[in-house]
């Protein structure tokens, strides 16, 4: 066998490392590349339609797998486009090598055709971002930006001009070597043992967790248990936290529910378990913190802390959970769970009474629909915007359904390309994409990516002809909304005419049915189910200035709705309360 190129050599190293697709577009500068791909068993190319689909998908690959994705971009205007993608990735932790095909390499900087910069572009969504000028660099940098994307969770990007790729690798690729996996972190002895003086010595504590709680739920529920510490969460630890939870007392945040605002402000020890929560404003300014996360540079940046622990949130709880003593006293967990129930029972109301006979249908209703009839493992991508607000309120997780989303970065239309990714991820699994109308519309394209590849996904179209999120803030700040309407063609029509199973909704009768013989078809669909756009309830007390972009500032609540199944389990908690 003759000497690789370096194209050859760089897709190697991907499969090596257990990437097993390249999300992209083809281009010119990528051509070696993709050749690679065609000709190396373990990988394939996924032929996405735009840029930032492909980053997109890999970014969900990679939360759902736990491992390195990967998507190229050609030179210029191509890579370019990945960026958005990039971002959100990035910030969401996920392991992302992103492939920047470059001009040829004796023309950088002369202001050649579709000439920019990708090593000085992105590095500000990436841990790593280098430029390959020379084959002698392979493949020892792909190799340390793969053990960077790895090693600290994220992006990094290489940068390849087309006639690098085309040379010979100064070496055949070395037999496996690479770091894939990522060790657990535990907290020092002297950070442990101030955690235990802190929480014997509190009276009330609670538990706030975000998604570092991945896979430390039963040691937070001992915890929980142990200290007698009502359990809140953020929209990213919704999925890992809140199932099977007899200390549940809801989220908090813009799309906030329940108690959890109240027993964050009214306890004496507030811990914050693997969250980086962005809204300060929500977190208390009177009461001991202590925050637990893995990423040090987490530690601090939202709010006073009284303790910060370097450490991954199962390893510090194993550590923890022995050493602190039992607390019996239960006043306060009662009363928090006693007040999320009453709260959900407060706000359920509005939209479970002749909600089956109202035309536009309730958003909230479609909602709870699709969270029964969905399957008990199913994953849910959802659009950024009003499919926030009904995922956090709605979808029930139970330990196996995941819940992505563009949670961290905001991005519109993120849903449907997640979605490729996490059907390509998991083939035989139900992956249902809960898209905006506006969301969708922008990377419509991409539909015609499940039709080529047949991928089952499921879309479910809320579909207000509105940018619903942005009604809400102008709303909020005074504003007559503006610009905000959207002139919709029926989406389920379109979906038809690409090759797709497509259904139309307009009244509520229509909704269960279509939903299951929409689940029932083998390739993609489509539901388009024309919704309320005028469905949310402002309360009364929030001024001009709470708001700014997504942000609240002073406010507990933003949005008043209905909160499906979530209202039972809160019931059943009061119900379990012991008897003295």
């Amino acid at each position: 066998m003759g000497r690789q190129n370096v194209a050859e050599q760089f897709v190697d190293t991907l499969v090596r490392a257990g990437v097993q697709r390249l999300y992209g577009v083809v281009g010119d500068s990528l051509n070696p590349v993709v050749d690679a791909v065609r000709r190396t068993r373990g990988i394939e190319w996924v032929q996405v339609r735009h840029e930032e689909s492909a980053a997109f998908a890999a970014g969900a690959e990679a939360q759902l797998t736990g491992r390195l994705a990967a998507c190229a971009g050609s030179c210029g205007p191509g890579n370019l486009h990945l960026i958005n993608g990039l971002y959100d990735a990035h910030r969401s932790m996920a392991p992302v090598l992103a492939l920047a095909s470059h001009i040829p390499s004796g023309e950088i900087g002369l202001g050649y055709f579709q000439e920019t910069h990708p090593d000085q572009l992105f590095q500000r969504c990436s841990h790593y971002c280098e430029l390959i000028s020379n084959p002698q660099q392979m493949p020892r940098l792909l190799r340390t930006a793969i053990q960077h994307a790895v090693g600290r969770g994220g992006v990094s990007v290489v940068a390849l001009p087309g006639d690098i790729a085309a040379q010979q690798a100064p070496e055949k690729t070395a037999a496996h070597d690479l770091v894939t996996t990522r060790p657990t972190v535990r907290p020092g002895d002297g950070d442990i043992d101030a955690l235990v003086r802190m929480v014997d010595a509190a009276d009330r504590v609670t538990l706030f967790c975000g998604s570092g709680t991945a896979g430390a739920h039963a040691e937070v529920m001992q915890f929980a248990e142990r200290v007698k510490a009502p359990v809140g969460h953020a929209l990213r630890g919704k999925e890992f936290i809140q199932y099977d939870n007899p200390f549940d007392v809801g989220m908090s945040g813009l799309l906030g529910y329940g108690a959890a605002y109240e027993a964050t402000h009214e306890c004496d020890l507030l811990i914050l378990l693997g969250t980086d929560f962005p809204y300060s404003a929500f977190l208390p300014d009177d009461v001991r913190i202590v925050q637990v996360d893995v990423r040090p540079e987490r530690l601090g940046r939202r709010s006073r802390l009284d303790l910060a622990v370097w450490g991954d949130v199962r390893e510090t709880l194993r550590c923890l959970v022995p050493r602190v003593r039992p607390k019996s006293d239960r006043r306060f967990l009662d009363k928090m769970l006693k007040k999320h129930a009453e709260a959900l029972e407060g706000v359920v109301r509005a939209y479970t009474r002749k909600v089956e006979k109202h035309t536009p249908l309730h958003p909230e209703y479609v909602a709870s629909v699709l969270d029964e009839l969905a399957d008990d493992d199913a994953v849910f991508t959802v659009d950024t915007g009003m499919c926030n607000v009904w995922a956090a309120r709605y979808l029930t997780p139970n330990g196996r359904r995941r819940i992505i989303g563009s949670f961290s970065h905001g991005s519109m239309a993120n849903a449907l390309p997640q979605a490729i990714g996490a059907q390509f991820a998991h083939p035989g699994r139900q992956v249902v994409s809960m898209s905006g109308d506006g969301g969708f519309a922008m990377l419509m394209g991409d539909f015609l990516t499940l039709v080529q590849y047949d991928l089952p996904v499921k879309v479910v179209l809320f579909d207000n002809s509105s940018l619903g999120m942005v009604e809400l803030e102008m709303m909020v700040a005074g504003l007559p909304s503006y610009g905000t309407t959207n002139h919709n063609p029926d989406f389920a029509a379109v979906a038809r005419a690409a090759g797709a199973y497509g259904v139309r909704v307009e009244k509520p009768k229509q909704l269960a049915g279509a939903l299951k013989d929409a689940f029932r078809h083998r390739g993609p669909a489509l539901v388009d189910v024309v919704t309320d756009p005028n469905a949310l309830s402002i309360p009364p007390k929030i001024r001009a200035e709470m708001v700014t972009g997504f942000a609240l500032s002073a406010s507990k609540i933003v949005l008043d709705g209905g909160v499906g199944r979530m209202a039972q389990l809160a019931r059943s908690n009061v119900r379990n309360i012991p008897r003295p």
